[in-house]
């Protein structure tokens, strides 16, 4: 019988250098404006090569959280100023999955800005191809069974995606795209809670008047519609968390 193979999953040192070092940065334990050490010191300490550390580093600087000096060192940045969404799955990492209060206040108040914008420019600029996207997408979801969180919430990010991509807006796709990690707990937490019950035909019945009015041209009533389907399951998180 051939035997099969799966592909180990080992973090490599790379990512766990990396991983380190943005739980010092984010607890605070390295401050911002705070110089690392030298890069032969500091990967003897950490116990990793010099290239392994320097390779987590060009990473780190990548998203934001440091700034490479030639010549001068490495410092630390204020994530706030110069962070990038890269850093929100570094946020969920470092609190080991859970919804640190202020992290979830922040991204849900985000979400409502832009989320109700797209539903609005969906109205005023969706084609009928896109149309057909978001109906297939309800269908699904009509025929998923309500006990079953996973689906849901792979469906209910594929929707929210494309109310996103029908906007016309070339940069919204790619925001949700960006913490698609982040956005899928929130949801897969609330779906998860939600299993079974009447709130998953609440949610269906929501998808159905957001379609509806961006169908009809009314970008408006969209974004009111996406506002109230957003608050609603904000309300429902937070009574869970």
């Amino acid at each position: 019988m051939r035997t099969t193979f799966e592909p180990l999953q080992v973090t490599s040192l790379k990512e766990a250098c990396i991983t380190r070092l943005e739980e010092l940065i984010l607890s605070g334990e390295l401050k911002a404006g705070e110089r690392l050490p030298a890069e032969r010191d500091f990967a003897a300490r950490l116990g990793v090569s010099r290239p392994v550390l320097h390779e987590a580093l060009v990473d780190l600087a990548a998203k934001g959280l440091l700034t490479i000096h030639p010549r001068r060192g490495v410092l630390v940045n204020d994530f706030r100023v110069s962070g990038s969404c890269a850093i929100l799955s570094s946020l969920l990492t470092y609190h080991n999955g859970s919804l640190d209060v202020d992290f979830t206040e922040s991204l849900l108040a985000m979400r409502v800005l832009v989320e109700t914008e797209t539903a609005r420019l969906a109205a005023l600029y969706v084609t009928p191809q896109q149309e057909r996207s978001l109906e297939e997408i309800i269908a699904n979801e009509a025929a998923c069974d309500r006990a079953d969180p996973l689906t849901r919430t792979s469906l209910d990010f594929d929707f929210h995606l494309a109310v996103a991509i029908a906007s016309g807006n070339l940069v919204y796709p790619l925001i949700l795209n960006s913490f698609q990690k982040v956005y899928t707990l929130f949801t897969g937490v609330f779906f998860s809670h939600s299993a079974g019950s009447a709130v998953m035909d609440e949610v269906l019945v929501f998808h159905r008047r957001l379609v509806s009015a961006i169908r009809e041209h009314q970008p408006e009533v969209a974004a009111a519609v996406m506002r109230e389907l957003l608050l609603h399951g904000e309300q429902i998180l937070k009574e869970v968390l």
